[in-house]
């Protein structure tokens, strides 16, 4: 497993940007897909955003496409959620998410990834 710690969050107010980031340590991070998911008070854990282990496939949930960018320094071990044009509805906790299985295999999990860092709380205003 990889140890993963996520910073950026904090409070915005609708239309505004925030990044947030990923901090991996351990294992070879560039062995890893990572994902962002979010969960939002009484709601389930949602996919956001994954990122194959090259940065050379993406996959965002409808709810975010062509508002967050989601991708990956592995020189650094970083990965990053760029989130633009905020809405309220994106207020939630952003995990970070890393996980070693082929990209075929990652592209398809809603939430079952191997390892998951503690989160980051994300509060968008009206």
């Amino acid at each position: 497993q990889v140890q993963l710690v996520e910073s950026g969050g904090g409070l915005a107010q609708a239309g505004d940007s925030l990044r947030l980031s990923c901090a991996a340590s351990g294992r070879t991070f560039s062995n890893y897909a990572m994902g962002w998911f979010r969960q939002a008070p009484g709601k389930e854990r949602e996919r956001v955003a994954v990122i194959s282990r090259s940065g050379g496939s993406t996959y965002y949930a409808d709810s975010v496409k062509g508002r967050f960018t989601i991708s990956r320094d592995n020189a650094k071990k970083m990965v990053y959620l760029q989130m633009k044009s905020l809405k309220p509805e994106d207020t939630a906790v952003y995990y970070c998410a890393a996980d070693p299985r082929p990209w075929a295999v990652v592209a398809g999990l809603k939430a079952d990834f191997d390892s998951w860092g503690q989160g980051t709380q994300v509060t968008v205003s009206s």
